[in-house]
């Protein structure tokens, strides 16, 4: 059985760079995504899982519609977190859910009109805050390399 000395001497520790590097991140983690979710609350009702949910159906093709399995992935949540925010949307009448045409063991999502309007609603104001607050303090190259280590994170997260 390891003891609390073996585990504390066997701990890779951040070097300085690692460690400042982890920081700036955690912090990014934790207030970017409560200022961006004030934001869609002040000035469009939404929270941010609930505009990321809209907004990732309406840029589905050809239709506004896909199963929630895969829209949950797409939104960056679980099946289970994403079932209570389809029920809250479908109650404003944003959404409307229907057994999958092709395999009833799946449940499929639509836009509707309605929730198609709250995105070109709630889109302009949070494509602002989004792009004052991330995109234009980084140089094109940054950009790259943001995207690039989001991805490379995100699927070590998700084991891809």
């Amino acid at each position: 059985m390891a003891t609390k000395d073996t585990a504390a001497s066997t701990t890779q520790w951040l070097t300085e760079d690692e460690q400042r590097a982890w920081v700036a991140l955690a912090h990014v983690l934790v207030e970017l995504p409560t200022t961006l979710d004030a934001q869609l609350q002040r000035d469009a009702g939404l929270n941010l899982y609930e505009y990321f949910v809209l907004s990732r159906l309406s840029m589905t093709e050809p239709e506004p519609t896909c199963r929630m399995s895969e829209l949950a992935e797409m939104a960056g949540g679980s099946l289970s977190r994403l079932s209570n925010v389809v029920k809250r949307l479908e109650e404003r009448g944003w959404l409307r859910r229907e057994p999958d045409p092709t395999n009833a063991r799946y449940t499929n999502v639509t836009l509707t009109e309605s929730g198609m309007d709250k995105v070109v609603e709630a889109a302009p104001g949070h494509v602002t805050a989004v792009r004052d607050l991330v995109i234009d303090p980084l140089s094109a190259a940054q950009i790259t390399a943001l995207a690039e280590i989001g991805e490379q994170v995100r699927c070590r997260i998700q084991s891809c």
